[in-house]
């Protein structure tokens, strides 16, 4: 699921970015067309690269910032969820301080004892 989101995520921000790339073209030809010398020309042109520049940072940003939370999301049981694990046969519970038997509780199925007291 998080892929999912991520990818959708990227999407709208990569469309956010155009957007912004393309509002700063059109705010340099009206710059431009308002501009009259050379020097205030060259000024519209700079100003278009450095609102592009921004734009394609933004998508950037938020690509990394997707990336963070589907990483979290991956991430998250791990740190919430206690992962069971085994303790081996003839050992010393940590919290209790009781010792494990090394045999089984029910005894020993083959014995003749055993087989006495099944119900089939």
């Amino acid at each position: 699921m998080q892929p999912i989101k991520e990818k959708v995520s990227n999407a709208a921000s990569s469309g956010k970015a155009h957007v912004d790339i393309y509002k700063a073209k059109a705010n340099k030809k009206v710059e431009k067309a308002a501009a009259r010398t050379e020097e205030e020309k060259e000024i519209a042109h700079q100003l278009r690269k450095a609102n592009e520049a921004q734009a394609k940072m933004e998508l950037h940003h938020s690509k990394a910032q997707h990336a963070a939370d589907k990483l979290r999301a991956k991430q998250s049981h791990l740190v919430t969820q206690p992962q069971p694990h085994h303790m081996p046969l003839g050992t010393v519970a940590p919290l209790t301080g009781t010792a494990v038997p090394s045999y089984p509780l029910g005894g020993n199925p083959t014995s003749p004892a055993h087989k006495k007291h099944t119900y089939m």
